[in-house]
């Protein structure tokens, strides 16, 4: 059977139907600084923890330190908890060792998934196993852009054309918004090809290793039983507060630029999601 990542994960990922593949891209497990130079993921700019001992632990340990770990409210949806704290994991600075529990997205995909072919959606992702709810599952990796690349490659698509690139936007409690630009068209991993759904299975986490870079680590938000297809909203309201989302509602003449959502849930909005600051200059100008 075909395998999409050439050997680069720690675990293989089949293709299904044996004989086809998806359009050529450039496998890479981790995001990698865009073409337009901007930002560099791979970047060390955060000072390392000085635990000695393979488990670190809050609040002796720095990194664990700066924000949430994974059985804090990251996982458990910010629209229970208020704002949820942001989660670091320890880095390549670091002197607790490899085993180190506060390591988990860095390890990369350790699911057996699977790439296949939908029947309207084109390419999908499902697992090969069960997936216990608040399991890793995998990353949207992509290039990494600023916000005038990404908006620069969103207007030069096609109605026709796949879109890619996901804006995700991190609301801190002074008012201030994050933004991060991921677009996995050339250089992705198998996270390119999760399809949306306005009921998901999955949930995207930002995860910070080495920098502010954060790295999109999506979570089980329920158990998955094996070859059950793997989703996420794309528009980011599922698992979040509300309003934290900055999808928009197009005017009827715009509806031409909307893609149709074949989700299939009983609560699908009938198309995909739509972000129309990505379509527009900073000034409004053509």
């Amino acid at each position: 059977m075909a395998e999409l990542s050439g050997g680069s994960e720690p675990v293989a990922v089949p293709l299904w139907p044996p004989g086809e593949s998806p359009p050529g891209f450039q496998y890479s497990p981790d995001s990698v600084a865009g073409a337009d130079g901007e930002i560099d993921p791979t970047e060390i700019t955060f000072p390392g923890c000085s635990c000695r001992s393979s488990s670190c632990a809050a609040p002796e340990c720095s990194c664990l330190g700066r924000g949430d770990n994974y059985i804090g409210p990251c996982l458990r949806g910010a629209e229970q908890e208020g704002f949820a704290r942001p989660v670091f994991e320890c880095n390549a600075l670091c002197q607790c060792g490899e085993s180190c529990p506060n390591r988990l997205v860095q390890r990369g995909l350790r699911l057996r998934l699977q790439v296949f072919r939908t029947p309207r959606k084109g390419w999908g992702v499902r697992a090969l196993e069960p997936v216990p709810r608040g399991t890793f599952v995998c990353e949207y990796a992509g290039e990494v852009l600023g916000m005038a690349e990404a908006r620069r490659r969103i207007r030069a698509q096609s109605p026709q054309d796949s879109n890619y690139i996901i804006a995700v936007r991190e609301h801190l409690h002074d008012g201030r918004v994050l933004q991060t630009f991921v677009d996995p068209t050339r250089v992705g991993n198998v996270g390119r090809f999760l399809n949306h759904s306005c009921e998901p299975n999955l949930f995207m986490v930002p995860v910070r290793v080495d920098s502010m870079v954060p790295r999109l680590a999506l979570f089980a938000a329920t158990d998955i039983p094996a070859g059950e297809e793997l989703s996420f909203d794309y528009s980011g309201r599922f698992h979040n507060s509300p309003g934290s989302s900055r999808e928009h509602n197009p005017l009827e003449e715009d509806n031409r630029l909307r893609k149709p959502c074949y989700c299939g849930s009983p609560m699908c909005a009938s198309f995909l999601p739509w972000d129309s600051s990505l379509f527009s200059t900073p000034d409004g100008s053509p």
